[in-house]
């Protein structure tokens, strides 16, 4: 662990969950494949469900509304009604399998055994500090088995823009009633996470590299209040 600048008293700490608690990158590869395979075979097309072609979707559905880059799951949901109405079928049955694909996604997104090493990290901090998540992604806590350990998780969407931006961070302090500075975060992204926690007044701790990886991230301007090797590391904080 790297100290650059002192921690002050730390009343919470927030988490990062993706690729900070757990290797989310196997995760998410398999279920854009799945999702796609599955479209495939509920909907049978030449060529959408083919990764090039639904990007390019995806990307057109993002022109049309910027807001949803905010918002992972509907810009997906959006992508998918878009693409599905281009076939010869009717609302209803785009509904339908919106609805399926959607539900499918979700399955292998959520496919994720967090390390046992991870469980009782959150476990041993939460004893001793409350926990709250504030993440990009739309992973549920519930299905990955690590709700329980948090006072509440925040997910960008539904107005809430994602990390750098303060909306979540803002949202955490107004639902705890603390001013940000008592809060570390923690998270693997170096703007995401380091830089949208510092910048709105949070202290940050930086896990570099992210969870399961092994190539650090180059240095960055915006300076975490401690570095990370490993997550485990947060166990100095415990008393």
């Amino acid at each position: 662990m790297r100290s650059y600048l002192g921690l002050d008293q730390i009343q919470v700490i927030s988490f990062d969950l993706d690729d900070t608690l757990y290797d989310n990158r196997p995760i998410i590869i398999k279920a854009e494949t799945e999702f796609l395979k599955f479209m495939q075979q509920i909907a049978p097309a030449q060529h959408q469900w083919q990764r090039e072609y639904w990007l390019s979707q995806k990307q057109q559905i993002l022109q049309q509304s910027p807001e949803l880059s905010h918002d992972t799951w509907q810009s997906r949901e959006q992508t998918l009604k878009y693409t599905l109405q281009q076939q010869a079928i009717s609302e209803m049955q785009v509904q339908q399998l919106t609805r399926q694909g959607m539900e499918h996604f979700l399955f292998h997104r959520s496919n994720v055994e967090v390390p046992q090493s991870s469980i009782d990290l959150l476990n041993s901090l939460s004893q001793h500090y409350p926990l709250i998540g504030i993440s990009n992604g739309n992973v549920d806590p519930s299905r990955i088995g690590i709700a329980d350990y948090f006072q509440f998780i925040l997910h960008s969407g539904n107005g809430l823009r994602m990390k750098p931006a303060p909306d979540m961070f803002a949202l955490a302090c107004e639902r705890l009633q603390l001013a940000p500075e008592h809060i570390l975060h923690v998270g693997d992204n170096a703007q995401a996470d380091v830089f949208g926690a510092r910048n709105f007044g949070c202290q940050a701790a930086w896990l570099n590299p992210g969870y399961g990886q092994t190539e650090k991230q180059t240095p960055i301007t915006t300076l975490p209040h401690i570095e990370l090797s490993d997550i485990q590391q947060l166990r100095y904080l415990l008393p």
